[in-house]
Formats: structure tokens, C-alpha cells, sequence
């Protein structure tokens, strides 16, 4: 049995894109699979997949420097067949890896170099050099690996430069995790967002907006706050009377607030690192059958205009997403047909059957490279 192992120093160990569809999809093809994560909650197995945590250490630099050394000495001690790392600080411990001749893939969630730019705790130097630095030393690692798995057709082209074997595995749901079942006349006068809540994701503009509907609507917040300032401004603002802050919700509470509300929101702002990027909760909305008011980004439009499930608008402008929840919750008959495409579409092409069949045939091409290669 091929023994799989993927490393995260970041991500929790229940994280959606590694453990629920990656993870679970291997181990149900039959793969030995251990996922080393780095929480303090201890080892486990779960869903077939064997947990196997180095601790957690408080603190941005500890997490780069110590956490990533004791996540590469657990993956030596594991002694996998293939390893999978899905954080741009374990990009050394891959190059690590590789050197002690083990075959290794890349998982780039995003496209780091650009993120860098908008990080607001580097300064304009800092902001200047360090995504240069990055590219440079992210394609150097990266073309010596076995393998990238993109998130985005987008980062996936930017990666087909570095390593011919790449492929994108896209965050879209599973199928039935979002189905309901309510009736469209028992919704509430509500429209939601769900995620990570920050300035650069849009809060400040959509509690303004709040406070400008005509309708009556109230917005549900499902997430935790990443950013103090927009979280102090916007608590601050009348439109908060309009909000309700939900907290983070696990998926049944995910599910239950979707089913509920008359729309959902994805207006992230403009930035480099979201307008190619494809939001899991936007897919999220589509797939629980309610229209989506999303940032009018070219990538998206096509999707959601492609697809006349949601409507497209400035995400700068409040006023702009103030109207457009406002004509939804006003035309239920409408705002209900767009939910019903926007299923179909996930059922049809935007669901994780779809990328687990690429995900399988990935690893099923690698590690027949491999026995091959033990052959020989």
C-alpha cells in the first residue's frame, strides 16, 4: 500500500481543502494517509486518515522557523512514499525531502508572491522586495519537485512555467454537504457571509451597506474576525444594528445559515491575489441554492453571469450592494430561479466528484512513477 503524507505547519487539522476532500479522498481509495498538522490537539485517526501532530508554538516566527522543523523530522520518522505540503514556509523542508530521494508535491493554495503585497504588517520595502524574493526562491524549489497541485486554473498556468507536472485541484463542494430543503417562502428577509471576516474580504463595505437597505434585510456573519482595526470600525458603524455575528460556525451551522438566508456574499476586494482566485464559499452558495452577490471580477463574472445564478457588483461601492440585495429579497421569484441554476451548475461541473477523480488519477500516476522506479 502506497504511503501518503501530507504536512501543514498552518492550517488546522480539520481544514476543508486537506483533510475533508483531500485526505478523505485518498484514504478511501485505499491509501495509507497521515496528515502531521501542528495544533496542540494531539494524535488521532479519523475518517481513515491517521493525525499526527508536533505541537503547537505561538507566534509567527516560531510557526517558520521551530514548527517547520519538527513538522520535517516527524515526515523523516514517517518514512512515506509520497509527501504533500500545502505551506509556502515548508517549501524548504520539501527541497529537504526530495534530497533524501523521496518523491514530493507542492499543494500552492494561492499565488504567495502576490498575497505578499497586501500583507499590512510589512512595510513599503518590505512589500517591494519580498514578493520578488519569494517568486525567485518558489520557482527554483518548485521545479525540482515531483509535482504541484494549484488551487486555481490561474495559479495552475503560473506553475505549468515553473513544472510541466502540474494540475489544478479546485476547493468546490461536495456534492449534498449543502442541500436543503427549506422552502423558499419560509426564508428570512436574511443574506449571509461566510468566511474569514477583514478589511481586504469586504466587511467595511458590506456593514455600510447594511445600513443603506431599503428592505428591511439583515446580514448574517459566519466567521472570526482577522483584522482588529475594520473589526473596531465596523462594530462602530450604524450598519452593525443590522448584523448578526454568528461566530465561527462548524458545517452543520454553516449549512443551517445558508439555508436560511435569501442570498450570499462574496465581495472580496480588488486584489491581486482575489481577482484569479475561485472562493470556496461562492461555490458554497451555489451548491446550498441561493444566488450569489460577488465582487464583478472577470473570472467570476463568467461564472456567475455564465451561469444567471447572482448578480455582479462593485465590491467598493455600498450602495451597489445594498441595491442588489435589496432586489433580491424584493423578487423572491427571481432570487430562487438564480439559486436553482446555480445548484445545477455545482451538480453538473463546479463539485469535489470531479476534482477527486483528478486528485486520484494525480496520485495514481505518481505512484506508478515510483514503482517503476523500485523496479528498475
Amino acid at each position: 500500500m502506497c504511503k501518503i503524507v501530507h504536512l501543514t505547519s498552518a492550517h488546522p487539522r480539520n481544514d476543508i481543502r486537506i483533510f475533508i476532500k483531500q485526505c478523505r479522498t485518498l484514504a478511501a481509495h485505499g491509501y495509507d494517509v497521515t496528515l502531521v498538522v501542528a495544533d496542540g490537539k494531539g494524535d488521532a485517526h479519523v475518517d481513515g486518515v491517521t493525525i499526527a501532530d508536533v505541537g503547537r508554538l505561538p507566534g509567527r516566527l516560531n510557526r517558520i522557523f521551530k514548527v517547520t522543523k519538527r513538522v520535517f523530522d516527524k515526515a523523516v520518522a514517517l518514512d512515506a512514499d509520497i509527501y504533500q505540503f500545502h505551506d509556502p514556509e515548508l517549501l524548504p523542508a520539501g527541497l529537504k525531502l526530495k534530497r533524501l530521494g523521496k518523491t514530493v508535491i507542492f499543494d500552492s493554495h494561492e499565488d504567495t508572491a502576490s498575497q505578499l503585497v497586501g500583507k499590512p504588517y510589512l512595510d513599503p520595502l518590505s512589500r517591494r522586495v519580498l514578493p520578488a524574493m519569494f517568486a525567485a526562491y518558489e520557482r527554483f524549489a518548485c521545479s525540482r519537485f515531483d509535482g504541484v497541485i494549484a488551487a486555481t486554473p490561474c495559479i495552475r498556468d503560473l506553475f505549468l512555467k515553473i513544472n510541466p507536472v502540474t494540475v489544478d485541484i479546485n476547493n468546490f463542494p461536495i456534492v449534498g454537504e449543502f442541500s436543503t430543503a427549506t422552502p423558499w417562502n419560509l426564508k428570512k428577509d436574511e443574506v449571509c457571509y461566510v468566511g474569514a471576516i477583514s478589511g481586504i474580504r469586504g466587511i467595511r463595505q458590506m456593514v455600510r451597506a447594511a445600513s443603506l437597505l431599503q428592505s428591511g434585510a439583515r446580514l448574517n456573519l459566519a466567521g472570526r474576525f482577522f483584522d482588529p482595526v475594520s473589526e473596531a470600525q465596523v462594530r462602530a458603524h450604524p450598519g452593525w444594528g443590522r448584523v448578526a455575528d454568528l461566530g465561527l460556525l462548524d458545517r452543520a451551522g454553516v449549512r443551517d445559515v445558508m439555508a436560511r438566508s435569501v442570498a450570499g456574499l462574496v465581495t472580496l476586494l480588488p486584489l491581486p491575489n482575489h481577482v484569479d482566485s475561485l472562493p470556496t464559499k461562492m461555490f458554497e452558495y451555489m451548491s446550498s441554492g441561493i444566488p450569489v452577490i460577488a465582487s464583478n471580477f472577470k473570472l467570476w463574472r463568467e461564472i456567475v453571469e455564465g451561469n444567471e445564478c447572482g448578480i455582479c457588483v462593485d465590491p467598493l461601492d455600498p450602495q451597489a450592494i445594498a441595491t442588489a440585495i435589496d432586489y433580491l429579497v424584493c423578487n423572491p421569484d427571481i432570487a430562487k430561479s438564480m439559486g436553482e441554476r446555480g445548484r445545477r451548475a455545482v451538480m453538473e461541473r463546479y463539485n469535489w466528484d470531479v476534482e477527486a477523480t483528478r486528485l486520484t488519477d494525480f496520485y495514481g500516476a505518481r505512484s506508478n512513477a515510483k514503482q517503476a522506479i523500485a523496479t528498475v
